[in-house]
């Protein structure tokens, strides 16, 4: 199974919105990311390394500044298991985690294997 590192703590909406916008399996920066679900660019900025901190989310190359971000399948989780987590954090994870495990990521598609 996945294994997530820490408890995860995210902030409703914004961080559920960053990654319902990468669920498209497209890479995207933080500026537009910003732009398309309204919030300050900013705050973004500091939320995605968040993300990638928890596994939702990776830094893409090919320089380490490019600012790319793309989902990951534990993300991909996260969307589809959403309404857990303010029911039952630890459900929550659990699920996400066994839910990545089908989940394949192959630009510009995302395949969930259920």
């Amino acid at each position: 199974s996945i294994f997530i590192r820490t408890k995860m703590r995210l902030s409703r909406p914004t961080d559920f919105l960053i990654l319902d916008a990468l669920s498209d399996g497209e890479r995207d920066t933080a500026a537009n990311l910003a732009k398309r679900i309204d919030r300050d660019r900013g705050y973004i900025n500091a939320q995605l390394p968040k993300l990638a901190d928890q596994g939702l989310v990776k830094k893409i190359g090919p320089y380490d500044n490019s600012g790319l971000y793309q989902i990951t399948s534990l993300g991909v989780a996260a969307i589809q298991k959403q309404f857990l987590y303010d029911e039952n954090q630890a459900e929550f994870e659990t699920a996400i985690s066994e839910l990545a495990e089908q989940v394949e990521i192959e630009r510009p598609s995302i395949i969930i294997n259920a």
